[in-house]
């Protein structure tokens, strides 16, 4: 493969190709050595300078899908995190399906009142004498970051909330976790001043084995917006009835007649569903 031929970025910026970082992140959904080596083959053959990052994912996309399925589900989870957009409110509901899973109740869309001023805070998640409040940055387009800007901002706002106590599930209490999650990666200063700020941050890239695609793969959390054999309309629809994951359409998959799916589309649907959920396990 030629090694210097420059690709164009999703923010536009051009770049030499590097082999090892196409190879690195086809070995992170585990597929095969033969299934890379012929990825890497074929994307070398078809190289030409100006070919987009978004061009050479959906070239190795196809091609996964013709080995394995479920590795290449793995291998979308990115974009398929891209489709929970545009807006961001579902983007905050499946952080606050997250949060469920690990024993919070949650609320989302919240105003609560801080010492100055009321602030909208995305998720509120609590259990025990716990008090998260997460603010959910979603982006776009993979080529965007959560910069030191938004780091700064988020944690005025949670210095401006400590101030008081709230009262969810019953109990008074005050803010204890400060969350900044984001669907795509933070900058080097974000994450220096997160951690110096003590400042929970999640991100693709952050922090190390517990980023976002971590905590989605060994949940088996992935995206109901992973799935093929439904349109783009009908992974709204299930979104707007609060399934966000796969396992979720498994355990309401009556939720598809409901929105008119028909026969052979929604068991094909399960199907997948089922061989996604299976190969986190």
């Amino acid at each position: 493969m030629n090694h210097l031929i420059q690709v164009t970025k999703a923010d536009g910026t051009q770049e030499l190709f590097e082999e090892e970082k196409l190879v690195n992140s086809l070995r992170r959904v585990h597929a095969t050595p033969q299934t890379i080596d012929e990825i890497v083959e074929n994307i070398g053959m078809s190289m030409k300078p100006g070919m987009t990052t978004s061009e050479i994912y959906h070239q190795a996309f196809s091609l996964l899908r013709r080995h394995s399925a479920p590795v290449a589900v793995k291998y979308s989870i990115r974009r398929a995190l891209l489709e929970l957009g545009p807006d961001g409110f579902p983007f905050e509901k499946f952080i606050a399906r997250i949060f469920r899973m690990w024993g919070y109740e949650t609320l989302t869309d919240q105003e609560v009142m801080g010492a100055c001023v009321s602030h909208e805070i995305d998720v509120v998640a609590w259990k025990g004498e716990s008090l998260a409040m997460v603010e959910a940055k979603f982006h776009n387009g993979i080529g965007l970051s959560s910069d030191i800007k938004v780091a700064l901002y988020v944690k005025a706002r949670f210095d401006d909330i400590s101030a008081n106590n709230f009262d969810y599930g019953g109990t008074v209490r005050k803010l204890t976790e400060r969350w900044l999650i984001t669907n795509t990666k933070f900058t080097d200063r974000a994450i220096h001043y997160g951690e110096c700020q003590k400042l929970k941050m999640i991100g693709w890239n952050y922090p190390a084995k517990q980023d976002l695609h971590n905590i989605i793969e060994q949940n088996g959390l992935h995206p109901i917006t992973c799935l093929i054999s439904l349109t783009r309309d009908q992974k709204r629809d299930l979104i707007g009835r609060n399934i966000l994951a796969c396992s979720d359409l498994l355990k309401e998959p009556e939720v598809l007649h409901a929105i008119g799916t028909k026969l052979d589309v929604a068991s094909a649907a399960l199907e997948e569903a089922r061989t996604i959920v299976e190969s986190a396990k």
